[in-house]
């Protein structure tokens, strides 16, 4: 067994008021809604997430989500495009 542990009546010091950081329990509970679709992916693809998810103790589906949500979320910024449709790269003069 651990050792009682013994509190002294001694001052504190100087104490600081941290503001609340945690997310609310609506936030934790917050569910994005989702739509099912049928996607054909190549087994090797699929292989992979399912050994990593067990690694991870995860599912291999919410890997892949979360995979596409962060790729969707990061080319998601607006950019300046030609009218085809084209990626503009800056010009170097």
């Amino acid at each position: 067994m651990s050792k009682k542990i013994r509190y002294a009546n001694e001052p504190l010091g100087d104490l600081k008021v941290v503001p609340a950081f945690l997310p609310s329990p609506d936030e934790l509970a917050f569910r994005e809604e989702g739509v099912k679709i049928t996607l054909a992916l190549s087994r090797k693809s699929v292989e992979f997430f399912k050994i990593e998810a067990e690694k991870h103790h995860t599912q291999y589906q919410r890997m892949i989500r979360r995979l596409l949500d962060a790729y969707a979320d990061a080319h998601s910024q607006p950019r300046s495009r030609h009218p085809g449709g084209a990626t503009r790269k800056p010009t170097v003069d």
